[in-house]
């Protein structure tokens, strides 16, 4: 936002005392609110200022520009010292935007100023604004603006250039219409005066209320910029041919006099026309893009005499010239009660008449609030049907929560005008930014002008003003372009809330009235950070849950690398710590970047919540076996349901679900699930052999058997393989058998291959278990059709080398996340019972014991 200066106190007056008068040109700048560029160079600024204002011919302007790399110190910069004027801020910083330049800070002090007869400053004080500037000795005192732009870095040389070229013309623009201002205001009282001789002949009622109107703009109301009286001619030799406006020399002023810079084509009607017409337009040389800009057309009627009547008759179709008033509202007549204005008071009761009201009724008064808001550019421009129209199609509107959208086209510049209406709780500067780019897009905008309006009725009105590229196809405004427009303006105020109940319309599944409690139940983080179709899907999550039950989904993170990756964690019930799910997390092998916990709190419902986590792999083994995921397996809105079980997104949660509930237990060797993309269960069964070796009095530890299955992932997945080609009971017959053979011989070739000793043996020994093992419940299944939640393996202890003797005849290992056993026989028939043991580490030794006891009991 650009900081700006504007005297609006009396200042005490700093005569002569080069501190105080430094102290008075940065009086608006307010200490640390102003940029760097202001505060480190405020001595150099004032002092360079002072020494441009030092000597400046009267009615002239003396300008400066600064380049970046300027010896002054300033940076890049503009300083101007002109006498004080309306609209010269304004013009000068408008000018730079459109050429391009970033502007940082602006100072403009008012300085009462003494001149001699050259120019030469005699004294300078801070402008008083309750007494005239009083004359020195020997020169006269001004009134003088002194203007310090400071721009943004950057600017290369071309523009510096162009800005110098632009600033001369632009500010003798300005000059003129000061000085022909109170000359144009005279005129306005003139033609009405001339207007109120032409009412008493003709017999049109509009003719007094615009003389009405002209004394209302000339009261405050208008800030006049140009006139010019025209006639009428042929642009061509034929009947058929256009009127082209000619100015009558010598009657120009302001920006329409003959030698004013400004490029201005002035809308001329016609011959015939009605007495008054007004339109928007821009004097893009000096206002570039105003809004505000009005030109205001009043027929002549020429002289008047008595004698003349027969001729006009009662009405007045035939004019002889055109007043053409070009100019700004002030703030006064924008925000003036429009019953007070001439002209629309009459246009405004017209409308509320035709709707059947009474002014001071309800529906009455409702409606006049709504024409209060009503953008006075089209206030002005609309005549009072077209005004029904738009009133009536926007009535009641805030009700059905709809937007409304009125179009209008400069079919001089091709000025497309949008206004816009929709319901108060609607609109935010969001909405608004959002449409400015739909209405850029769709009308080929090369800048667009906004004003908005929300007061205490149910609406807000936005008033767009889109000036298009030059050479632009000519804009659609069709009834067709307009409602798809609108449809497109609509999207942009509906809240996230709204999207999500559109989004689950067309669900059968999902109740309406369900949808709108979980709308209002999404947090505020959770829906700047998710699309409506995003908590539809996680809403049907959520519902499947009971009480405690947990659901999961992982996800890549968008277009990046495979690297990173999204899990997603459902819980119903009471909140979760992150020392619960980060070690379950972590044994996957998987880095925890970031957390994002959202509570849904729906009316009589136990609470919800969900916990998007952010994952990093960063072990290359992880993801290359990430990369090997089809890539039609990585959408958000795949089923994850009807992926196949080898797909990384169902076995990750599955592996993460199988944790969480006691399953599966929390340690190195889930890595197996992304490693060797192996099922949690698999994983189950190498970790229930790694355990049975830890009782066999094996010389490695877990871990060490955990690093070794990690470093060589291959062979662990054709362990497994070999497992589900001996004992899977899908799998049968010869075939069957020669597979086995085929896994056995390449799971030899991996282990002989192997350099290190220690992993030779390990691996070794995880071969001779499943050659040893005689036969599983691994493939059994409840009545739910469930795997069973414990395992056992039926070995061959002489078969297996790493076992002390005495060896058992058979041996059964049972293994579970909260328990394990073996259960030992020295014949074909045994007898015994339970025994527990606190022996976590080697209970199978102390079972040993027991049983050769028994066995020597029983010789």
């Amino acid at each position: 936002m650009v900081a700006t200066t504007q005297q609006t106190i009396s200042p005490k007056r700093f005569h002569d005392d080069p501190t105080d008068l430094e102290a008075a040109y940065f009086r608006w700048i307010q200490p640390g609110s102003s940029t760097s560029a202001i505060t480190d160079r405020a001595e150099q600024i004032f002092r360079q200022h002072l020494g441009l204002a030092a000597t400046r011919a009267p009615g002239s302007a003396t300008t400066r520009v600064y380049r970046p790399d300027d010896s002054a110190g300033l940076g890049a910069a503009i300083q101007i010292v002109n006498d004080d004027m309306p609209l010269l801020v304004d013009s000068v910083t408008a000018a730079l935007r459109r050429l391009g330049a970033t502007i940082t800070e602006v100072v403009h002090p008012v300085f009462d100023v003494s001149r001699d007869a050259e120019g030469r400053v005699l004294a300078i004080a801070p402008r008083d604004g309750e007494a005239e500037p009083a004359g020195e000795a020997d020169g006269q005192t001004l009134r003088e603006s002194w203007i310090h732009v400071q721009l943004g870095a950057g600017l290369s040389d071309e523009l510096v250039d162009r800005i110098e070229r632009a600033l001369p013309p632009l500010l003798a623009d300005l000059r003129q219409v000061a000085d022909d201002t109170p000359t144009m205001v005279e005129v306005l009282t003139t033609v009405a005066g001339q207007l109120d001789q032409a009412a008493q002949w003709a017999g049109d009622a509009e003719i007094p209320q615009t003389a009405s109107l002209l004394r209302w703009l000339s009261d405050g109301h208008f800030t006049p910029l140009g006139y010019g009286y025209y006639h009428f001619r042929r642009s061509a030799p034929s009947a058929n041919a256009d009127f082209e406006p000619w100015q009558l020399p010598g009657t120009g002023l302001g920006v329409l006099a003959g030698g004013a810079a400004a490029d201005i084509s002035v809308p001329v009607v016609g011959a015939k026309r009605t007495v008054l017409r007004m339109a928007n337009g821009s004097v893009d040389s000096l206002l570039p893009g105003s809004r505000d800009l009005y030109f205001i057309s009043v027929a002549d009627y020429g002289a008047t005499d008595p004698s003349g009547r027969a001729a006009w008759g009662d009405t007045v179709a035939m004019v002889k010239g055109e007043h053409v008033f070009v100019g700004t509202f002030t703030v006064a007549g924008l925000h003036e009660n429009i019953l007070d204005i001439p002209v629309i008071s009459r246009r405004v009761l017209q409308v509320i008449d035709w709707a059947g009201f009474d002014l001071n009724s309800f529906s009455g008064q409702a409606m006049l609030e709504m024409l209060q808001s009503f953008p006075r550019v089209e206030l002005f421009s609309t005549d009072a049907r077209m005004l029904f129209e738009t009133v009536s199609a926007v009535m009641n509107l805030g009700l059905r929560r709809q937007v409304r959208l009125f179009l209008r086209r400069d079919s001089r510049s091709d000025t497309i005008y949008c206004l816009v209406y929709m319901p108060r709780d609607r609109y935010s500067t969001e909405v608004r930014l959002r449409m400015g780019d739909i209405l850029r897009a769709q009308f080929d905008a090369e800048q667009i002008a906004y004003s908005a309006r929300a007061t205490e009725s149910e609406l807000a009105v936005v008033y767009f003003t889109v000036h298009r590229k030059p050479g632009a196809e000519p804009g659609d405004i069709s009834e067709d372009n307009r409602e798809r427009i609108q449809e497109l303006l609509l999207a942009t105020t509906w809240t996230w809330s709204d999207r999500l109940v559109a989004e689950a319309a067309g669900a059968s599944d999902v109740p309406q009235a369900l949808v709108g409690d979980y709308a209002a139940a999404f947090p505020a983080s959770y829906q700047q950070e998710h699309e409506p179709a995003r908590a539809l899907t996680d809403l049907r999550r959520l519902e499947r849950l009971a009480d405690g039950e947990i659901d999961t989904n992982l996800y890549p993170h968008g277009e990046s690398p495979s690297a990173d990756w999204r899990f997603t964690l459902y819980v119903a019930g009471e909140g979760v710590s992150l020392s619960r799910v980060l070690p379950v997390l972590h044994s996957l092998g998987v880095e925890v970047v970031d957390e994002r916990p959202y509570r849904i709190t729906v009316p009589d419902r136990p609470d919800r919540w969900i916990y998007d986590f952010g994952l990093r792999v960063t072990a290359a083994p992880l993801r290359d076996a990430l990369d090997s995921e089809p890539p039609a397996q990585l959408g958000q809105s795949v089923d994850v349901a009807s992926l196949p079980e080898t797909s990384v997104r169902r076995r990750f949660p599955d592996a993460v679900t199988a944790m969480w509930f006691g399953r599966a237990e929390v340690d190195g060797l889930n890595e197996l699930v992304l490693r060797a993309g192996l099922h949690w269960r698999q994983v189950a069964l190498l970790r229930a052999y790694a355990k049975y070796l830890q009782q066999a009095g094996f010389a490695y530890t877990f871990g060490n058997i955990t690093r070794v299955l990690l470093t060589h992932p291959a062979t662990a997945r054709s362990c497994t393989e070999l497992f589900a080609a001996y004992f899977d009971p899908d799998g049968v017959g010869d075939q069957t058998a020669d597979r086995a053979a085929e896994i056995a011989e390449r799971v030899q070739a991996e282990i002989d291959a192997v350099v290190s000793l220690d992993t030779d043996r390990i691996l070794r020994a995880l071969f001779g278990l499943i050659e040893a093992t005689l036969r599983t419940n691994y493939y059994r299944r409840d009545e739910a059709g469930n795997p069973l939640d414990y395992l056992s393996v039926k070995l061959n202890p002489h078969a297996i080398a790493e076992l002390p003797k005495p060896r058992p005849q058979f041996e059964i290992f049972v293994y579970s996340p909260r328990v394990e056993g073996v259960h030992l026989r020295f014949g074909s028939v045994a007898r015994g019972g339970l025994r527990w043991s606190d022996r976590l580490e080697d209970f199978r030794t102390e079972i040993l014991g027991l049983v050769k006891a028994q066995a020597v009991k029983n010789a």
